[in-house]
């Protein structure tokens, strides 16, 4: 399922993935606060249930209502994003991708930012080796 599973979410499910990942837990009226106004709530809870089956989103009840929450670690969804990502664009390659951001967006990384990717770069030789 990790491998997958950015792409088998839609725009939206994955817009309300985040917006749960953001709360830790909502119900679908709160959630709903957080979509475009041209949302409506009966498309908010198919989706939710939808999400719930794929795994997704899990519910719990709080008096009458449904309180929905992540059923995914962040973690989890954000390798598998980044993969989807790295795969899509840079035809698998960890280096075309790193270097994509340090050649765009590196020349305003700080110091100490750069300090730090040098440190995850270290322990992943060590790792590695």
């Amino acid at each position: 399922m990790v491998k997958t599973l950015h792409a088998v979410l839609s725009r939206r499910e994955r817009q309300i993935i985040d917006i749960l990942y953001r709360r830790g837990r909502a119900t679908a009226a709160e959630v709903m606060e957080e979509l475009p106004a041209d949302t409506t709530s009966s498309t908010v809870r198919t989706q939710l249930r939808v999400l719930e089956e794929k795994g997704h989103v899990r519910h719990g009840q709080d008096g009458q209502r449904y309180v929905y929450s992540p059923a995914v670690p962040r973690g989890t969804v954000r390798r598998s994003a980044l993969k989807h990502l790295v795969e899509t664009f840079f035809d698998g390659s960890v280096e075309q991708a790193v270097a994509a951001l340090l050649g765009g967006e590196g020349s305003r990384l700080s110091q100490q930012q750069l300090d730090r990717i040098e440190e995850l770069i270290r322990k992943a030789r060590k790792e590695g080796a």
